[in-house]
């Protein structure tokens, strides 16, 4: 029987948890060695996260309103704008606690959520005051309710809303006859065309997927539903309608963060967390495995560096973010 550890040429978890970064040692303490949140171990590296690294650096560049840059071009300077540091900071495990993010997270449902639909706008409306309806995009929205969710606003009405309008809203379309008529899908050709953009589906499933299973509605889990088997379809990476040819050949290339961009790990970590292990997924999971070096180490393959307001790894080099990933991914896949 194929264990996920069998399949690692060496134990990475040492490197993991150094205490240079307390990001990837919170979550390898929580999601490989299953820490609780209550553990010594894990409220000390949360702690440090907020003092060490690539988190401090960010908090220390925002404005005492709680935006980075140009208050208006929230989304629109990438990625150097809120909305992205916003997605940085969830990822990192950052304090949902730190007065500093609850002041980024209200900026952005001010200014980028529509008002009434609950999704989320790369632009404010100066009539309304929220988002404008019209720069209404599924991979922000996706994107924005994550990372909120992430940031403890899950409760929250407005979140409610937006986990709302990806299950009204979303498509999950693989080369239809016509594309949907009507808001919000007649805006962005790429967004909501004949074949639903793929990044679009993975962004919102991962938010779907963050929502704790006793908390989903109906309505989500058939929205989750369809995700998954959109993704599953397409082999995680490949054209549907043409199997041995790949959709986008940067999706092999494994990055940490994405941003609005994807990859089949972050894929396979969407699907894994929903508890899918569907032999569709053999092929994208064979692909990581085949990319691990002697240590049992993934090294960072794509990479926005230099166009973030800071540097989190170097590309080329061992990626400690990718190798947790890649470990999370195959625990999930394989079991114990």
């Amino acid at each position: 029987m194929t264990t996920w550890k069998s399949l690692l040429k060496s134990d990475p978890t040492e490197w993991l948890l150094e205490s240079d970064n307390p990001s990837v040692r919170y979550f390898t303490l929580m999601c490989i060695f299953d820490e609780p949140l209550t553990s010594e171990l894990v409220k000390k590296a949360g702690l440090e996260i907020s003092k060490t690294g690539v988190v401090p650096v960010i908090l220390s560049m925002q404005n005492e309103d709680g935006y980075w840059g140009e208050q208006k071009k929230f989304y629109t300077a990438k990625y150097t704008g809120t909305v992205w540091q916003l997605m940085i900071l969830a990822e990192l495990g950052a304090d949902r606690n730190n007065p500093q993010i609850a002041k980024a997270c209200e900026f952005i449902l001010e200014h980028s959520q529509e008002l009434e639909s609950g999704s989320f706008s790369a632009y404010k409306s100066e009539k309304t005051g929220g988002g404008l309806a019209s720069y209404v995009i599924p991979c922000l929205t996706g994107n924005m309710v994550w990372s909120l969710i992430r940031l403890g606003y899950l409760n929250d009405e407005r979140i409610q809303k937006g986990i709302d309008w990806i299950n009204k809203y979303q498509r999950f379309d693989d080369g239809v006859a016509s594309a949907p008529k009507g808001w919000p899908y007649e805006r962005f050709e790429m967004c909501w065309g004949k074949h639903t953009c793929h990044m679009g589906v993975v962004k919102v499933l991962k938010a779907l997927a963050e929502i704790p299973v006793q908390m989903r509605s109906e309505a989500t889990r058939q929205t989750i539903n369809l995700g998954v088997e959109y993704l599953l379809m397409h082999h995680i990476y490949k054209k549907s309608h043409d199997y041995p040819s790949i959709s986008k050949p940067g999706w092999l290339r494994l990055g940490f963060p994405l941003m609005y961009q994807t990859d089949i790990l972050e894929i396979l970590l969407i699907l894994t967390k929903l508890n899918c292990q569907d032999k569709r997924m053999q092929d994208a999971v064979d692909i990581v495995l085949s990319k691990q070096d002697q240590q049992g180490r993934w090294k960072l393959e794509n990479s926005f560096n230099g166009k973030f307001v800071t540097d989190i790894e170097k590309k080329g080099k061992s990626s400690k973010w990718i190798t947790l990933n890649a470990l999370r991914v195959l625990k999930n896949y394989y079991g114990e």
